[in-house]
């Protein structure tokens, strides 16, 4: 997509080109960023403790902030949150010793980060 120009529309033709690959890279950036949400939550979903269920379907994305460069989710348990670091990191018991920790969000939190930089590679490469 070549086009010729005389010297005085160069600035708005870089211009141009530069706000056209600011838009698409902003759409690839938002796009990586859904899917790796989507995956975290799918992750914790499959890798949450189960006892009745409910706890690990539970975890939802929700749109914390968005605009037109950027996007922001975020993965959380809505109603069952204060159970989430308890399952995470273990607890103390009442009468002495400990609860083992089951470690389901971190894993998940390091694999949507390694999806979300390549994605974020792919999206600006091409």
């Amino acid at each position: 997509m070549s086009r010729s120009v005389s010297i005085d529309e160069m600035a708005a033709a870089i211009n141009e080109g530069l706000e056209e690959y600011a838009d698409l890279s902003a759409q690839g950036v938002k796009s990586a960023v859904r899917k790796s949400a989507k995956a975290v939550k799918e992750q914790i979903n499959s890798s949450a403790p189960v006892r009745t269920g409910r706890y690990a379907k539970s975890w939802a994305v929700k749109t914390t902030a968005e605009s037109s460069q950027s996007l922001e989710q975020t993965v959380y348990s809505p109603s069952w949150y204060m159970l989430s670091h308890l399952l995470e990191k273990g607890h103390a018991k009442r009468g002495g010793g400990r609860v083992r920790a089951i470690p389901h969000i971190a894993p998940a939190e390091e694999m949507g980060i390694e999806m979300l930089e390549g994605l974020i590679e792919k999206a600006l490469q091409g």
